[in-house]
């Protein structure tokens, strides 16, 4: 029974200590995706409810209100009903979960002291307690109640929970135990006596995704298996929206009942394509679990509330005139959204394309596709409708099939981030595939991206990366970071990113079918040497290793193409094949006829041969004769009878990949049985190494040995073909890059711990710094270079002194209590770290020296007030670095790494990762910039030690991470010697610290 008490509240107590009332805080208020995919409001409880009080607890059974005040109860007095809806928002806290604008679940707090009594600031510990409503008990209510109210109290300074509970409500004692926090349990008095820790833990925090995992998977689930679906602007004629998704539900052979609904039926019983048809959807009389919205948006509001009140679980809401079309439509798509949630209602759209879904078990096309795609198991959401006809088309034309398929349009609601956490632990999906122009939660993508990623491959091609803003009805936050550093960071993620929506398309094919390779080494083998010597060289482009090509000659007939891809496949020096194939000629010079067919035969013979496929094999071609009609039949990627195996070559058109909304990015793709082929898929990549001594299996596909799902039924295995060596490349790069990726996160690096750190004495500085500036001041200060060096010597990082040099006499002062030889710089904005305009002078070892610099320095570039020269002890030569982190408001803090000057910045040679870095992180961050074999020995100079230049990266991002307040830090330069580093500058910026949505309690994002 969802209940608990905090001994009965009836009775009088003393009151508590006056509380100023504070202003209703609107923050708390939030929607929640609940255990079984509906949704709930919560927010705070005010004097306005008082009859919904009433009302809820009258719904309520006896043996609830038994549990919840430890005695039988009724009914509500007047002085329970105020009590209950009067708070000030502080030491008296009331949250209610509402559906339909009713409550079905309180929750509450009081604070207390340590005798359990009434009390106010300072007091840290509260008595807490909750009751819902019978009906909806089990459905991860108070789950979700409990994490809300728990965030408000430790937004009120309370830090500990109290509640006590019957030993028989088993389910209350059940919520407090599998929340993760640190706890106490005591049986006194004949309960159960329980004590929260509020402040989140590891534990707390994994269960808190888990069941955000568990619900919006569930509510995604709902919206793709409806058992019943009702259209809603169905037309009387044929023709229309609602017209064309009706026609195009029955002909995909949904299995579940259908109904049309048009206003306009009043005259009682009538069909439509064969139908029952209804003038609205209340008028049903049976449940409908989903509703197609095809009707003018002045309408929509009215057929929303229609389906509330009817019970329908989701919404297709098909309609445009929202966001995209202006403010006022802005406010609209608002309002849509409000009135949906306020019913449990999730949205797909408004301006969407419609959801496919291929399972036997379904057969569901609520979209504008006129046809159902072939089942398979890639997932393939997208934001744009025209971009999802291309991709329909083009993944049809490939004969890839599809599990799964979602245009959300606005997505004002449902969005990539619910999709990835169904597609998660979806067994019928291999492969997740997604076209975005707008990231709306970037943290919490990243964080579902990387965990997809660990077992199945997520593929992203984002739109709209250089227009400077969301396109419209997108609502999404805002980021200073480009675009490069946000693709940086899903590569980090283990996001497979492409440029184009041809690739896209091409990377599902090979991932849907493909094993992935094991490392970079690539056998290349064909008919054509030019050809073998072209994929050689983007083999080196791309950064692989290729083999020496094997010529077969152009004698070479389909047999030894069979024999010299069985050799490859099986020979262990390799990762992936590579075939090359041009037409062979006759004796009379002509090409021969059926060659098409009779190589992709040979070809899967040679893959049947292997027992257990390890590597990829890709074809290169051009065009061979027999082959469109060996094309006219497509390959699928649909499950195959179990203890069957069959293998073809699938070839896709060569169309350019760049401007996909056409509909002409991908060419007609058709059952190769050739390597050969007018036109082929661009390209493909996946790749999670598959061991030898293991079985290979497609990309997605989980192996045991991950924990995961058992492995998808045999299928049939296309080989994907090119009819360019870049593009084949391209893809196995990816591939193996992904690969690597998956075998460095199946032993994930550590933030190392330094004994050296002293975190209280930096908080501690933070705070008087910030502090000085006043409660209300959230401009932020830059650190002087005192407090600069202190803060981080807190964390073990030293920053060479420096003194000011406003005169000649005053430098050398300076260079003889530093020591010489001595460094002159300026410091002015327009010239720090600008090494190229003359204003550092290295090496200067006397004072004759130092003087003739000065004044070379003050004559060329300006006065010394302008130019705010300093003196600086010389240290050992090295590689001059950059380090810098900084925080931005939708991705969080990011650690950067670089090499200093003009050059680098100009071209945008800097690496980027998410704190906080691991060992791995702060290896790979000195390793990915374009210019890092200067830090290697690059043409025979000695190598710079970094190792100590890693421990550097740490250090920083150990600072940022244990203090949020540190919103950016630059260390420039930071020369890397062969033997240890020194840090010549830095600057330090302190902020109160931007929120963290992704550590507060479940909440879809507010409209």
């Amino acid at each position: 029974m969802q209940s608990a008490s905090e001994q009965s509240e009836a009775a009088d107590r003393p009151a508590p200590p006056a509380s100023p009332e504070h202003a209703y805080p609107d923050h708390w208020e939030a929607d929640v995706v609940l255990r079984d995919g509906g949704t709930a409001r919560i927010r705070p409880i005010t004097a306005d409810d008082a009859d919904r009080l009433v009302s809820f607890y009258e719904q309520v059974s006896d043996e609830s209100k038994y549990y919840r005040f430890f005695a039988p109860y009724p009914r509500l007095s007047a002085k329970d009903v105020h009590r209950f809806t009067h708070h000030d928002f502080v030491d008296r806290v009331g949250l209610a979960a509402t559906v339909g604008g009713e409550f079905i679940a309180t929750v509450r707090y009081d604070r207390i002291d340590e005798r359990g009594m009434p009390a106010s600031e300072p007091a840290d510990e509260a008595e807490v307690a909750f009751l819902v409503q019978d009906a909806h008990q089990g459905r991860g209510v108070a789950s979700a109640l409990l994490e809300h109210i728990a965030a408000v109290a430790r937004e009120r300074d309370i830090r500990r929970f109290a509640a006590e509970v019957l030993p028989a409500n088993n389910k209350m004692i059940k919520v407090f135990t599998d929340a993760g926090y640190t706890q106490k349990r005591s049986f006194e008095d004949g309960s159960v006596r329980l004590h929260l820790d509020l402040e989140p833990t590891d534990r707390s925090l994994a269960v808190q995704r888990a069941r955000e995992q568990r619900a919006e998977a569930r509510s995604v689930q709902r919206l793709l298996t409806p058992r019943s679906v009702a259209v809603v602007g169905a037309g009387r004629a044929p023709g229309g929206v609602g017209r064309t998704v009706l026609r195009n539900l029955l002909g995909a052979g949904f299995t579940g009942r259908v109904h049309a609904v048009n206003a306009a039926l009043t005259d009682g019983p009538a069909e439509l394509d064969g139908v029952p048809a209804h003038p609205s959807v209340t008028s049903i009389g049976e449940p409908v679990d989903l509703a197609i919205v095809a009707v003018p948006a002045e309408r929509v509001p009215e057929v929303v509330a229609d389906c509330g009140e009817h019970g329908v679980l989701g919404l297709v809401v098909l309609s445009a005139g929202y966001a995209e079309s202006g403010p006022a439509g802005r406010e609209r798509q608002r309002q849509l959204v409000r009135q949906a949630r306020s019913y449990g209602m999730r949205i797909i759209g408004p301006n969407a394309f419609g959801i496919i879904n291929t399972s036997e078990d379904v057969r569901l096309n609520a979209s504008l596709a006129p046809h159902m795609p072939a089942a398979g198991r890639i997932g393939l959401f997208t934001q744009s409708g025209a971009i999802g006809i291309a991709l329909l088309a083009g993944l049809h034309r490939h004969g890839a099939g599809l599990s799964s398929f979602i245009s959300a349009g606005n997505r004002a609601d449902v969005s990539g981030n619910d999709f990835l956490q169904h597609w998660y632990d979806d067994p019928g999906t291999d492969v997740v595939l997604l076209y975005l122009e707008s990231i709306g939660n970037p943290r919490k993508f990243t964080r579902l991206a990387r965990r997809t990623a660990a077992v199945k491959p997520v593929v992203v091609v984002k739109g709209a990366r250089h227009s400077g803003s969301a396109p419209p009805g997108h609502r999404v936050p805002v980021t200073r970071i480009p675009h490069a550093t946000v693709s940086a960071l899903l590569r980090q993620a283990g996001v497979i990113r492409v440029d184009t929506v041809t690739e896209l398309v091409d990377a599902g094919l090979l991932l849907a079918a493909q094993p992935l390779p094991a490392g970079p080494r690539v056998a290349i083998l064909g008919n054509s040497e030019s050809l073998g010597l072209l994929t050689y060289d983007a083999c080196l482009t791309e950064g692989l290793r290729p083999l020496r090509p094997l010529d077969l000659t152009t004698a070479a007939g389909p047999a030894d193409f069979r024999d010299a891809l069985a050799a490859a496949l099986a020979d262990e020096t390799s990762d992936a094949v590579v075939v090359n194939a041009i037409p062979w000629v006759g004796e009379n010079g002509a090409t021969e006829s059926g060659d098409g067919e009779v190589l992709a035969a040979s070809l899967r013979e040679a893959v049947a041969s292997v027992p257990a496929p390890v590597k990829p094999v890709v074809v290169v071609h051009v065009e061979m004769g027999g082959l469109a009609e060996a094309l006219a039949v497509a390959t699928s990627t649909r499950p195959a009878a179990t203890g069957t195996r069959t293998t073809s070559v699938s070839v896709s058109a060569s169309t350019p990949a760049s401007t996909p909304a056409s509909g002409s990015d991908t060419a007609p793709a058709r059952r190769l049985t050739t390597p050969t082929g007018p036109d082929a898929p661009p390209h493909a990549s996946a790749p999670s190494p598959v061991p030898p001594a293991q079985t290979a299996t497609p990309a997605g596909t989980r192996s045991a040995e991950q924990g995961t799902a058992a492995q998808a039924p045999d299928r049939q295995t296309t080989i994907p073909a090119y009819p360019a060596a870049e593009r084949a490349v391209r893809a196995l790069a990816e591939a193996v890059r992904y690969g690597q990726w998956r075998r460095q996160a199946a032993e994930p690096g550590r933030v190392p711990e330094y004994e050296d750190i002293d975190e209280a004495g930096a908080a501690a500085l933070i705070e008087r710094v910030l502090g000085a500036g006043g409660d209300g001041d959230t401009r932020g200060v830059t650190l002087d270079t005192e407090d600069a060096g202190e803060l981080l010597s807190r964390y073990g990082i030293t920053v060479l002194p420096t003194l000011p040099a406003p005169t000649p006499d005053a430098a050398v002062a300076a260079a003889r209590r530093l020591g010489y030889p001595v460094a002159l710089k300026t410091t002015a904005p327009h010239l720090r770290h600008r090494p190229d305009l003359g204003g550092v002078r290295l090496d200067l070892a006397t004072e004759e020296q130092l003087r003739t610099a000065y004044a070379e320095l003050t004559e060329v570039l300006g006065k010394p007030e302008e130019l705010q020269p300093v003196v600086q002890a010389m240290v050992p030569r090295g590689v001059d670095t950059l380090v810098r982190s900084a925080i931005d408001p939708a991705v969080g803090a990011v650690l950067s790494f670089g090499l200093s000057g003009a050059a680098s910045e100009l071209l945008g040679d800097t690496a980027h990762r998410l704190v906080p870095a691991t060992d791995r992180d702060a290896a790979e961050l000195v390793r990915s910039i374009r210019t890092a074999p200067l830090l290697f020995g690059w043409r025979g100079s000695a190598p710079v030690d970094t190792p100590a230049l890693e421990e550097l990266l740490l250090r920083v991002s150990r600072l940022v991470d244990d203090h949020p307040e540190v919103v950016a830090v630059s260390l420039e330069p930071v020369v890397v010697a062969p033997r240890g580093l020194s840090v010549l500058g830095a600057t330090v910026r302190l902020a109160p610290p931007p929120p963290r949505t992704d550590l507060g309690p479940r909440r879809l994002p507010s409209y």
